[in-house]
């Protein structure tokens, strides 16, 4: 599935993933997440790092749906049409979710993340899915402006603790 968009900076599509772009989604998604690094312990970071960057084990329950800009892959999204097969998430059945949303740093700031989130919720429409789930945590913050101005909203029954200290914050958006 291609959908064209226009970028701040040029044409944007967002589109499936193609097998032989793998290992660049996945290096995409270590360079997206590396400015939190210092956020997070060396021993979590790591084993973050590895989860983040295995997008292979996610497509048999997920698509992922890649933004590319003028022919160069500049964003990523991991979308579950049944979001209970993203188990570590708890969403109710009959949710999406969205996990991994990342723009490559030198594609910031070009409505990338939101043509990603679009993409995302366009399906879901498609679908009939009534609700989707996401989680984010207090040090994206720009993820979480982004969520709120398009109509997500706090879920704190679907929040988790992966360490004392830490909110992994739910978000929802009813369709």
């Amino acid at each position: 599935m291609n959908r064209n968009s226009r970028g701040g900076n040029g044409s944007l599509q967002t589109r499936d993933a193609r097998p032989e772009e793998l290992d660049k989604v996945s290096q995409l998604l270590k360079d997206a997440f590396q400015q939190y690094e210092s956020s997070i312990p060396s021993e979590i970071w790591k084993s973050y790092l590895e989860d983040i960057m295995d997008v292979r084990s996610r497509l048999d329950k997920a698509e992922l749906i890649v933004a590319e800009m003028r022919g160069q892959l500049a964003g990523a999204v991991t979308l579950y049409s049944k979001a209970s097969d993203s188990a570590q998430e708890g969403w109710p059945e009959g949710w999406a979710g969205i996990r991994l949303l990342a723009v490559h740093p030198a594609y910031r700031n070009r409505g990338i993340g939101r043509a990603l989130m679009e993409e995302c919720i366009c399906r879901c429409s498609e679908r009939g899915i009534p609700t989707i789930g996401l989680h984010t945590s207090e040090i994206m913050a720009v993820a979480r402006r982004l969520y709120e101005r398009m109509g997500f909203v706090r879920a704190t029954e679907f929040d988790f603790h992966p360490r004392p200290g830490v909110t992994v914050m739910a978000y929802r958006l009813d369709l």
